[in-house]
This record gives structure tokens, C-alpha cells and sequence, in this order.
């Protein structure tokens, strides 16, 4: 069976949990990008990560909360109007079990410098007492624009 015969043979409780999985991808761009970095820790498990492009993995929602906040400072930082936009697109999600799923998306962020970066995010996704949440989130960086936050950023560690 290929791959589009067997989406249509998706039973219900899939296609919901796909949909949830969607909206808490969606919750985590929205929540981060206007700074509501309590609400993006709540979209990860208690014992959640959150590895980034340094590969560093920011273990528990205390670790991933600390690492925002120290996104946040930096963005502040360095911008004159510290908003981010993160557009995720092309999600293909896997559905293993009523409890577990994997995805992978693509993601290109706009600052007020124009286009920043753009990469990959690699998702474990678990569901808890009817909630999806993430597992782990592997943040990898495919490029970054000459002269925007991230490229100044990277230069400066």
C-alpha cells in the first residue's frame, strides 16, 4: 500500500491525534514568538527536551524555560524591535500508537532585519492524560542570512 492509500485509511482516533499534534506545533511558534515562553514550556512533558542547533539538550521544563528566557534577552538585545516570526511548514507526522507519534517540519524565521534563519525540527510527541505534548524537539539550523540576529549571534560565541 502506498503512503497516500494508507492516510485514507486513517482511523479516527489518527486523524485526531494528528490534528492535535498540528496545533501544538502551531501553539509552539505562536507562544514563542510573542514571548509566552510559560505556555511554550507547557506544550513539553515534564522530563521534555528541547535540543538545539548546538546540539545542547535543554532537559525539563525548568531547562527549557531557562534557555528561552535567555532567547528572549538576546533577541532584546540585539534588534531595536525584538518581535520573530517563525513560519513551520511541509509537517509530516507519523502516528505510531494512541500515545506516541513522530514528526518533522520545516521552519524560516523573519525578524525585523528581514529573513534570519531556517532549518529543521525533528519531533517525539507523546500524549499524556489526553494531552499531546513534546517529548523531544531537535532544532537543527540548514542556514542563516549575512547580517541577521542568529549569523550575528553565532559569530559573537
Amino acid at each position: 500500500m502506498d503512503g497516500l492509500q494508507e492516510e485514507a485509511a486513517l482511523e479516527i482516533w489518527q486523524l485526531t491525534a494528528r490534528e492535535q499534534i498540528r496545533d501544538l506545533i502551531s501553539a509552539y511558534a505562536q507562544c514563542a514568538d510573542s514571548g509566552r515562553f510559560d505556555e511554550v514550556v507547557a506544550l513539553f512533558a515534564e522530563d521534555g527536551v528541547l535540543e538545539t542547533p548546538d546540539r545542547t539538550e535543554h532537559r525539563g521544563r525548568d531547562a527549557i524555560r531557562g534557555f528561552l528566557g535567555g532567547t528572549k534577552s538576546a533577541l532584546a538585545g540585539a534588534t531595536t524591535a525584538p518581535w520573530i516570526r517563525h513560519h513551520v511548514s511541509s509537517i509530516r507526522l507519523t502516528v505510531t500508537s494512541p500515545t506516541e507519534a513522530t514528526g518533522a517540519a520545516y521552519f524560516f524565521v523573519i525578524t525585523e532585519r528581514g529573513p534570519d534563519h531556517w532549518g529543521r525540527y525533528r519531533d517525539r510527541y507523546v500524549c499524556r492524560e489526553g494531552l499531546w505534548q513534546f517529548a523531544h524537539r531537535r532544532v537543527r539550523l540548514d542556514g542563516s542570512a549575512p547580517g541577521s540576529w542568529v549569523a550575528d549571534s553565532r559569530r559573537t560565541r
